[in-house]
């Protein structure tokens, strides 16, 4: 058993014993709240809870969830049922979020969402749906790093240990041939686990030589001077892997299925929207980011970073089983069993109504 498993274990002992702790501690930061965004019209019929707590993060490959917020398209579809919104930085601390129940649903990365479910002998979550492929890029310093060969001896950024990106990364260095230890991130490449916000500072100072990272911050990094060495997309059969699911506690999925469909509904009508008007959502998802930071993003960062994020309903649910076993090789996963993880039936009642094709769930789907 490699380092880093024994305190994945460990994490989710703690999260699992002392869940009343954890609401009490907070998770995430509470969004803007707007007229807009959670209005709720004085004779909207509630479905059958008063709020619904989702979580997501201030990344553009959670644009689904920031677009359909800001433009009250998740409202709507909720009518008197008041959505919560919380933001996070990584995926882990909103697995442990789940936990807690101080989110009922959220859009996340796929390596959490298999490591919440296995390591909660899949009792915790579903993925209910697909949002985001593609927006993850590895970006260096050009003065230091020429080549793919050269990575090794230089100090790479991932947001959080275990988080998606993460995780791709460890499995590119063990198909080079190198050795990083999961937990310390030290070996032939230096894992430096940091938060997105801080990446580009970290970048500017010289403390990493470059970062494997979803958009916006690899945009972020370019626009500092560093330089796109590797788009993820490229390592992908058809250049598809999924970015971000949505996934659902199973209790509220079993108590709330009128709320989950409603939020299934919202999100399929928001990518909809999103593809339809490129532009139009382009700037609602930096309106949402300037609420969530304070500052919105430059021309030269959001463009060139919206252009690599393909927005679809799709779980792609054959790549996440690959990624179940990049995290198997990268000593972050014991061998999972998988079975279980999806309910697509929700999200393929939406689809039907809309008049879209259903989606599969690869033989992963619940009995």
């Amino acid at each position: 058993m490699s380092a880093a498993r024994p305190l994945i274990l460990r994490t989710f002992a703690v999260i699992a014993a002392l869940p009343l702790l954890l609401t009490a501690c907070g998770y995430g930061s509470e969004s803007a709240d707007d007229d807009k965004q959670t209005e709720v019209a004085a004779d909207a019929k509630k479905l059958s809870v008063d709020e619904v707590k989702i979580g997501y993060f201030p990344n553009l490959t959670h644009a689904t969830a920031l677009v359909g917020v800001q433009e009250g398209l998740l409202q709507k579809e909720l009518g008197g049922t008041k959505i919560k919104p919380s933001t996070f930085n990584a995926g882990p601390s909103e697995i442990e979020a789940l936990n807690a129940e101080a989110i009922d649903i959220g859009w996340i990365g796929p390596s959490p969402s298999i490591n919440g479910y296995t390591k909660s002998n899949g009792k915790n979550l579903r993925i209910i749906s697909g949002s985001a492929s593609g927006g993850v890029k590895l970006v260096v310093n050009p003065d230091k790093i020429k080549s793919l060969d050269d990575l090794k001896g230089k100090k790479i950024a991932t947001p959080q240990l275990g988080n998606t990106q993460d995780v791709a990364f460890l499995n590119w260095i063990t198909e080079k041939g190198w050795k990083v230890d999961a937990e310390s991130g030290k070996g032939d490449v230096s894992v430096v686990r940091t938060d997105n916000k801080i990446t580009p500072d970290a970048y500017k100072s010289g403390s990493i030589d470059g970062a494997w990272v979803p958009e916006p911050t690899a945009s972020k990094l370019v626009a500092e001077g560093a330089e796109v060495l590797l788009d993820e997309a490229d390592l992908w059969p058809d250049k598809e892997f999924v970015i971000t699911n949505i996934i659902v506690r199973q209790d509220f999925l079993k108590e709330h299925p009128d709320v989950v469909e409603a939020v299934l509904r919202g999100s399929v009508k928001t990518n909809e929207w999103i593809n339809a008007n490129p532009d139009e959502a382009k700037a609602s998802a930096n309106a949402a980011l300037e609420k969530l930071s304070g500052k919105a993003l430059p021309a030269e960062v959001i463009d060139p970073a919206w252009k690599s994020i393909t927005f679809l309903d799709d779980p792609l649910a054959s790549t996440l089983d690959a990624q179940a076993e990049h995290a198997v090789k990268a000593g972050l996963l014991e061998e999972p069993s998988l079975k279980g993880i999806y309910d697509l039936a929700p999200l393929n009642k939406v689809l039907k109504a809309e008049g879209k094709d259903e989606v599969d769930d690869a033989g992963l789907g619940a009995e």
